[in-house]
């Protein structure tokens, strides 16, 4: 290499970091910690760190796809014309109705029947159930949908819906859900008349690596059966022994059935996405319906809340910290990644010093060992303020829970970290109800059975190159 390759190289590689640095300088979108690690990023390792950034840097949406979002939210017209049976209150469970309610522009509704379901096969049964019980539409979106015996079952009570004369539209985020996409069961519910669409088809290339991020994924899980019935949580469309991750086995989860006015929102959820995703802009029409049946009151209130980048930013962590913040005598949080932005492991650590009891529930062994080790990087700031954390063991807790002052709860799809605040597409639901939350708090106290207390004590044993290791992947954390 001569003296003039080397002068170009690092030429060509400044100019390429002043252009990246310019970039994230001059974004408003950004929190500074993210800004900061970032600009190492860029600095500290030349070619590499310009194009990480390029690739990952940002939450792009190519533009087509911006287009399609937009058009599809305007055809399906206003979410606030449900509005009878208005929840109002004065109480401090108020600003976290506020806070979900402003996410879609819904309104948090009185008249809502709820069911907690905690173990995979009874969610996969009762949703066959009502699948077989469909008269008009199954609509289904998941991120994961695997052609094991449960994603089969369901595929097969698809089937028979369809071609007994019902509406079926199927939606499956296109990496979470690959596998099934060649798969028989596929081809099967397509020769069957379901009408199926793909969120985010992936299909790697530079080209489009550089025009929208491919990590964008659509993780929510919604179900809506006749407009009458609607599931919401963690558990995606697969046996809790989850083939593809069998050693992390079994995945742990928490679903709610729901009946109610909340079902609409749910079905505006939905269809957001179908349209987006399926181009069939005439399913709008479904939602000028008026929701099924009268509004008991008061039934449970409760209200959805469906995020993503090209909605609010920050709407789910300051969906968590106002439902934490509410707290006046404890706060349980369940969930399987934990790395909180800056914001929320404060939120959490301020209830503790206010005298709240927190517990939470994270999983011993975690499929992503990235996470895992980022995630303990925050234990003892937690620990140190008073934050009860016990680790459950049996498998991965997949659960994604708040429950506060055993009243209200928070639940969804939505993990606490950054992947769920700024990338994916996520659906949370609201409510506040004693005996529900009673019937999750027993939820909880089954998996702390099987879980192990980590304290100040663990983690002085933990070895210096544990904490190395943990604390390097923390530094990481705003980047992940």
């Amino acid at each position: 290499m001569t003296f003039w390759d080397f002068f170009f190289g690092v030429f060509v590689e400044l100019a390429l970091q002043a252009v990246a640095l310019f970039r994230l300088l001059t974004r408003e979108d950004q929190e500074p910690e993210v800004r900061i690690s970032w600009i190492v990023v860029v600095v500290a390792l030349p070619f590499l760190g310009v194009l990480l950034y390029a690739l990952f840097g940002e939450a792009r949406i190519a533009s087509a796809a911006r287009d399609r979002m937009r058009r599809a939210i305007e055809s399906l017209g206003p979410p606030g014309l449900l509005t009878h049976g208005v929840h109002e209150t004065a109480d401090p469970m108020s600003p976290p109705f506020a806070r979900a309610a402003s996410v879609n522009g819904f309104h948090a509704v009185y008249g809502n029947r709820i069911g907690v379901i905690g173990r995979s096969e009874e969610f996969i049964d009762r949703l066959i159930d009502d699948i077989d019980a469909a008269r008009q539409h199954v609509h289904i979106a998941f991120y994961i949908w695997l052609s094991d015996r449960s994603g089969t079952r369901v595929a097969d009570a698809v089937i028979r819906a369809a071609r007994r004369g019902v509406t079926c539209r199927v939606l499956v985020d296109g990496l979470g859900s690959r596998p099934l996409l060649g798969s028989g069961a596929w081809r099967a519910m397509s020769a069957a008349g379901v009408r199926l669409a793909i969120a985010f088809e992936y299909r790697f290339s530079l080209l489009q690596a550089l025009r929208s991020r491919i990590d964008i994924r659509n993780h929510r899980k919604i179900v809506v059966v006749d407009g009458r019935v609607a599931y919401a949580g963690s558990q995606n469309c697969a046996d809790a022994e989850f083939a593809p991750k069998a050693r992390f086995a079994p995945w742990v989860d928490v679903m709610l059935r729901i009946e109610g006015p909340v079902v609409w929102q749910h079905q505006y959820l939905f269809m957001s996405d179908w349209i987006t995703h399926s181009g069939e802009e005439a399913a709008a029409a479904l939602l000028r319906e008026p929701p099924p049946g009268p509004v008991a009151m008061p039934g449970i209130p409760a209200v959805a809340a469906g995020s993503g980048p090209e909605l609010q930013r920050h709407a789910v962590s300051d969906l968590f910290q106002a439902a934490i913040a509410a707290a006046e005598r404890e706060v349980l949080i369940v969930t399987p990644y934990y790395v909180p932005d800056a914001s929320l492991q404060q939120e959490i650590m301020s209830a503790a010093l206010r005298g709240i009891r927190v517990r939470m529930i994270l999983p011993e062994r975690n499929d992503n060992f990235i996470v895992s080790r980022a995630s303990r990087a925050y234990y003892r700031p937690l620990l140190s303020c008073g934050v009860e954390i016990r680790e459950y063991r049996p498998g991965l807790l997949h659960a994604k829970l708040i429950v506060t002052d055993r009243r209200l709860f928070v639940a969804g799809s939505a993990n606490m970290d950054r992947r769920s605040f700024n990338l994916n597409y996520e659906n949370s639901i609201l409510g506040e109800d004693p005996d529900l939350a009673a019937e999750l708090l027993a939820l909880a106290d089954r998996w702390t059975r099987d879980t192990l207390p980590v304290g100040l004590a663990e983690i002085d044993a933990w070895g210096p190159w544990r904490r190395v290791v943990n604390n390097l992947f923390g530094l990481l954390a705003p980047l992940l």
